[in-house]
């Protein structure tokens, strides 16, 4: 399986909820401290994979920034 950026964006938003979690049940401060560390860490890398993804479509600006459309004639 390809690892592309989305894969990083959805694993990094599972954390954020973790995290959250567990600051609402009064998890000890450093368990919340170091997922927040690897958090941030997590969420820089996957802003750079999401920016260098190789991912390419042929539509344009004129198509609304759609991925995939039937076009109706």
């Amino acid at each position: 399986m390809k690892n592309n950026g989305i894969t990083y964006l959805i694993f990094t938003s599972i954390l954020l909820v973790v995290i959250t979690t567990l600051v609402f049940f009064n998890t000890g401060f450093p368990v919340i401290f170091y997922l927040t560390c690897i958090g941030q860490i997590l969420l820089i890398f996957t802003v750079y994979k999401v920016l260098t993804d190789s991912y390419k479509t042929k539509k344009t600006f004129d198509d609304w920034y759609e991925d995939y459309h039937d076009k109706v004639d």
